[in-house]
């Protein structure tokens, strides 16, 4: 398996290098620090599988929709969040797996990813399956069902933000965790979830 790796820590990377050319089926063919590197990259070094980090210096949930297009992708985190699970998988990642497991562990992501299935570690499992059977939106804190709210009711970020007494950087953010959470791309997706799960009404 043809295998790149997407890390801003350079002790990381190297390390898993080096314990992946111990593995007879696996050769490491590009390695990227910065999160602007990984598509071009891809581009001149095809790969099977993407191992990834969430942790890079900007958040790479967004750009794993465009990744999945030139491989698998596995995120190799140390956040053991299940919102970040589960934000990765919606994006289009294959699988999961934390820094403090052994390469053993890795690898048999690595293969059951390339067989066509998910992996995610056992402990996640349980909590996903319950997160993926309830309805997105009961994640939504109440600050961010408010501001779905708002902007449901037509208004721009600039006037959520005069109306709720916080910066508009502040409800950017929070649109962006709403994103993530409700799987949606936009404002109009956004909207149209907030009325198909009636969430236009004052909390």
């Amino acid at each position: 398996m043809r295998i790149a790796i997407a890390d801003d820590h350079a002790l990381f990377r190297q390390g898993l290098k080096s314990l992946l050319r111990l593995q007879p089926e696996a050769s490491v063919v590009a390695e990227f620090e910065r999160a602007a590197d990984i598509l071009p990259g891809l581009e001149r070094n095809p790969c099977d599988v993407l191992l990834l980090d969430l942790q890079m210096e900007r958040a790479t949930f967004a750009d794993i929709e465009a990744l999945v297009e030139r491989a698998a992708v596995i995120v190799v985190t140390a956040t053991e969040r299940v919102d970040d699970a589960l934000a990765a998988l919606r994006a289009g990642a294959r699988g999961v797996v934390f820094k403090r497991f052994a390469i053993e562990t890795l690898m048999v992501a690595m293969r059951t990813v390339l067989d066509g299935h998910v992996w995610a570690p056992p402990e996640l499992q349980a909590e996903m399956a319950t997160r993926l059977r309830e309805p997105a939106a009961v994640a939504l804190t109440r600050r961010e069902r408010e501001i779905v709210r708002q902007v449901a009711l037509g208004l721009r970020n600039a006037e959520v933000a005069a109306k709720l007494n916080v910066s508009e950087g502040t409800v950017k953010t929070h649109l962006n965790n709403i994103f993530q959470k409700l799987g949606v791309r936009d404002r109009v997706g956004l909207v149209m979830y907030a009325l198909r799960h009636n969430l236009t009404a004052a909390a």
